[in-house]
């Protein structure tokens, strides 16, 4: 991938269409750009969706839909997009089971399918290498590790489930900058939900060498460092298998995001 591949939302995308796409993840493309979780359904539980979004803003932070069996991105997100075909790769479920992954979804795709585009933590990420606080996987070259948790949803119709958070670790001393950083970006998760050995017993995580995320790639914790724990938008899929709702679901494939058009200051309420 060129440079300037890296550094446009519209070239990743066109790389994802041709499926020429090979790096692990999205973590640090496109900085200063927003990136989106993917969730497809069939258009009867999209209200119980959009729902589920409102009642738990954190995990779910809903950026915007298509219209049913309309694959096109709204403009307002990402220009000249199709959702079927502008991620890395997809995890295609089946009756709340996760079934096979794919490069594209355009056989999948249905005359009632709703596409909803969740927030991502990745967005702020360039705001933290800008303040001297890089995450640790962007250093690695892997995707952010991801953990489920036993913190409940807030159902809604069909939806409910647990919290999925992803993990970055930091040094106590720069805790409250990397919460004064997030805080503002209530689009994309925000200020992280927990941190260090109370948090993860909180959540219920017990990987605490971290060689064993349940999404993502593992990570390292250096002397000094804890584990600091953020929403994620791979709630919701985990949401679709714990519902076991019947029929097809689709998400991306997790920390391989959908690149969008908007800017870090569009989903953060201030600098």
């Amino acid at each position: 991938m060129s440079d300037s591949q890296k550094r446009f939302p519209y070239h990743v995308r066109i790389l994802c269409r041709n499926k020429a796409f090979t790096a692990p993840s999205t973590a640090g493309l496109c900085p200063g750009y927003s990136q989106a979780n993917v969730i497809i359904l069939p258009s009867k539980f999209a209200a119980d969706f959009r729902l589920l979004g409102a009642r738990n803003p954190v995990s779910c932070p809903l950026l915007g839909e298509t219209k049913p069996g309309d694959p096109q991105v709204p403009e307002a997100l990402a220009a000249d997009s199709d959702v079927r075909t502008d991620c890395p790769s997809y995890n295609i479920y089946r009756d709340g089971v996760f079934a096979e992954q794919k490069e594209s979804i355009e056989t999948e795709w249905r005359d009632d399918s709703v596409a909803f585009f969740i927030g991502c933590s990745y967005s702020f990420e360039a705001a933290l290498v800008k303040n001297g606080l890089p995450p640790r996987h962007l250093e690695l070259n892997r995707a952010v590790p991801m953990y489920k948790t036993n913190y409940r949803l807030c159902p809604a119709g069909v939806f409910g489930g647990h919290m999925v958070v992803s993990m970055r670790p930091y040094r106590l001393v720069d805790l409250e900058r990397v919460r004064d950083i997030t805080r503002p970006f209530v689009k994309t998760h925000g200020e992280p939900v927990a941190w260090g050995l109370d948090g993860a017993k909180y959540l219920g995580i017990t990987d605490l060498d971290r060689t064993n995320p349940d999404f993502g790639d593992p990570t390292e914790i250096q002397d000094g460092e804890v584990a600091v724990y953020f929403g994620c938008g791979v709630t919701p899929q985990l949401s679709v298998m714990d519902s076991g709702i019947s029929g097809e679901v689709i998400g991306h494939t997790p920390g391989r995001m959908l690149m969008l058009d908007i800017k870090d200051e569009d989903v953060c309420l201030s600098f």
